[in-house]
């Protein structure tokens, strides 16, 4: 799928990967997920990444779902997929042999546990460009990397590889992201990776965000950003903080264990996570059970 930027920006979604009860994935709500999205008025939708779990699939499981997901969006809207790794040889190697077809770009996440410096992620990330045949997103997520992409990385990046479209930008710090807007090349994408400062992050110049929230309230969600998007600050803040308490219980247990509740909750999956990863505790569902009921 070809794609032009304008259609990254907005509201994309970090999906989750839906498990059946033995822990195999459950195809029939990969479908249902995805309508749920686009029915919505979600801008595009991000597979495999951080929320869906990718780290606890294996490799035939991994390429089925990605069929799944080309299957059931049929291409109605944008599709992203999220492939990285620490080991650049590999990952090359992998983005070279892999069948991407129904994908129109790539979110490679900075290299975790290992730490690089940053000319070591520069070069990490040129490695990438070098032979990927999908534009790539930068995924900066210090807190789960143990590592900063730095903003004056990331625009060396940018400007020296033209497939290199935009970075997500998950830090949280909005200092950061403004370092980001303020020096971006033309055309390189600021999409925020963070829900909490997600709106303001667009009221200051980003192009949108990739998000875990949206998952369940892909409406609600959506319009806060569009809102944002057109500069109506107090309209923006004011639907925010009508969904705050929401965000605060999605991530009380980390993520996506208060959105698997969520969308088990509202019967679109079931609340199956795979280890490390463990469901919602029973407060946090009934908190986020009578959260929908008395909001949604």
């Amino acid at each position: 799928m070809n794609i032009s930027l304008q259609t990254l920006r907005g509201t994309g979604v970090a999906v989750v990967t839906p498990f059946k009860k033995d822990f195999s994935i459950d195809f029939n709500s990969i479908k249902n997920l995805v309508n749920f999205l686009i029915k919505n008025g979600v801008g595009y939708i991000v597979v495999q990444g951080t929320t869906g779990e990718a780290s606890t699939l294996n490799e035939q499981e991994k390429v089925l779902s990605r069929i799944a997901y080309v299957k059931a969006n049929n291409n109605r809207v944008p599709l992203v997929i999220g492939i990285g790794s620490n080991d650049t040889r590999s990952l090359t190697e992998y983005i070279v042999n892999a069948d991407l077809e129904g994908f129109c770009a790539i979110l490679s996440v900075a290299p975790f546990y290992s730490r690089p410096t940053q000319n070591g992620m520069y070069q990490h990330f040129s490695a990438i460009s070098s032979v990927s045949p999908l534009p790539i997103i930068l995924y900066n997520v210090p807190l789960r990397t143990g590592c900063n992409l730095e903003p004056s990385t990331s625009i060396k990046l940018a400007k020296n590889h033209k497939n290199i479209i935009g970075i997500k930008e998950a830090s949280g710090d909005l200092n950061q992201m403004s370092n980001l807007i303020s020096n971006r090349p033309k055309d390189f994408l600021i999409i925020s990776g963070d829900d909490e400062s997600a709106y303001q992050s667009v009221l200051k110049g980003a192009d949108g965000v990739i998000s875990v929230a949206a998952g369940c309230i892909p409406k609600q969600f959506s319009n806060i950003i569009n809102m944002a998007l057109k500069n109506d600050i107090d309209g923006s803040r004011k639907h925010f903080d009508e969904i705050h308490r929401l965000l605060i219980l999605l991530f009380k247990e980390g993520n996506p264990t208060g959105l698997k509740a969520a969308l088990s909750i509202n019967k679109l999956c079931e609340n199956i996570l795979r280890l490390p990863l463990i469901p919602a505790s029973n407060k946090l569902y009934v908190d986020i059970e009578n959260y929908f009921s008395n909001n949604i």
